[in-house]
């Protein structure tokens, strides 16, 4: 049977990592639309994991926990709990922080349920608006992330007083595509959208399709739910970029729908 829906006939390059676009990959199908899975971020175990056992084993001295994605949810909690031999592997005395709702769900799934977390926007700067975070003088913050980042959060709690450590906890590095597929789809007009969920994705995206899918990125629309990766799109020369006012996958997807159902009804009464 055929599957109908308001995505019927859009092929959507996805380019989240392999093992986090199931949910957006299929609910695009269920919208009718065809999700094209291109990976442009690949995350993988970092080599030496002994600085992260090194600040695991002394968790009970830090104030304030921040993790900064699900990544690093899911690549820290198991060795937390495995250290501490608990299924409840925070101190009690120590607040947690996630930048964004999905950092905070996957904290949920092991339990953690008091999370501070952002209201609107789901980033740096929106996480360092929190209370929590403003009076951190002499607080003892450890940031559980990938390799490298944003210097952003952690600067502005060195600024504030705090006593920062990172926990550099998985390796994030561009993965070796060959895009000539991608390429030979799209040049035949077979990519109609373009979901794009962080910066370091952008740029890992540009550098992959060389300079002839660069052309072509540029005259497809493309969606993200983040200003900061829509400004920079924006300033790479992207000719249609679609902030979405909702947040996460579920944003994305009705960004989607809102532009592809407005450009059909356009056509129609064309």
């Amino acid at each position: 049977m055929i599957q109908h829906g308001p995505l019927q006939g859009i092929n959507v390059l996805v380019t989240r990592p392999e093992h986090q676009c199931a949910f957006l990959a299929e609910s695009i199908r269920k919208l009718g639309g065809n999700p094209v899975i291109f990976p442009v971020l690949e995350i993988s175990e970092i080599k030496d994991q002994k600085p992260l056992l090194e600040i695991i084993q002394r968790l009970d001295t830090f104030d304030l926990a921040i993790f900064v994605s699900p990544n690093a949810v899911e690549k820290t909690i198991p060795l937390i709990r495995s250290h501490h031999g608990t299924l409840d592997p925070l101190p009690v005395h120590m607040k947690i922080a996630a930048v964004g709702k999905g950092t905070a769900r996957a904290l949920k799934k092991y339990g953690i349920e008091e999370v501070i977390t952002p209201e609107n926007r789901f980033d740096s700067e929106a996480l360092l608006e929190q209370s929590a975070l403003q009076r951190v003088t002499g607080k003892h913050v450890v940031i559980f992330r990938g390799n490298g980042g944003r210097p952003l959060l952690g600067d502005t709690l060195i600024q504030r007083g705090a006593l920062l450590e990172y926990a550099e906890c998985y390796q994030r590095s561009k993965p070796d595509n060959d895009p000539s597929w991608l390429i030979s789809n799209w040049s035949q007009n077979k990519i109609n959208a373009v979901v794009i969920t962080s910066s370091e994705g952008l740029q890992n995206l540009f550098d992959i399709i060389g300079l002839h899918g660069q052309q072509l990125l540029k005259i497809t629309p493309v969606f993200t739910a983040h200003e900061r990766i829509a400004s920079k799109a924006r300033k790479a020369g992207l000719e249609t970029v679609v902030q979405t006012s909702g947040s996460g996958d579920q944003g994305i997807l009705q960004g989607i729908q809102d532009f592809f159902c407005g450009y059909n009804k356009k056509l129609l009464f064309f």
